[in-house]
C-alpha cells in the first residue's frame, strides 16, 4: 500500500469519525452546567444559587471560549512534549560519545 492510499484512507476514517455520529446521535449536546441546573431544580425546586454570574454570555460565545481553552491548553502540551523530545534527542549523540 502506497503512502498516498494510506493518506486518503486516514483521511476518510476521520471524515467518518466526525460525520458519522452527527447523523445517528440524536440528541442535545448540553453542557454539564445545564444537566446539574436540571438536576439541582428536579430534586429542590426552591433553591437559590448563593452567587450569580457576572454577565451572560451567548451560548456560541461560551462555546468559542471553551475551544480557546482547549486549544491553548493542547499548544502548552504538545510544546512540552516537543520540548522534551527535542532535550532528549540532543543527549543522544552525548550519551552515545560517552
Amino acid at each position: 500500500m502506497t503512502a498516498r492510499w494510506r493518506n486518503g484512507l486516514m483521511l476518510l476514517v476521520v471524515i467518518l469519525l466526525v460525520v458519522l455520529p452527527l447523523l445517528f446521535v440524536n440528541g442535545d449536546f448540553g453542557g454539564a452546567d445545564d444537566a446539574a441546573e436540571g438536576a439541582i431544580s428536579e430534586i429542590d425546586p426552591g433553591y437559590k444559587p448563593w452567587f450569580k454570574p457576572l454577565t451572560e454570555l451567548p451560548a456560541e460565545t461560551e462555546s468559542m471560549l471553551f475551544a480557546l481553552q482547549a486549544a491553548i491548553g493542547a499548544g502548552v502540551i504538545g510544546y512540552t512534549i516537543g520540548l522534551l523530545k527535542g532535550r532528549q534527542e540532543r543527549q543522544k549523540p552525548h550519551d552515545q560519545k560517552n
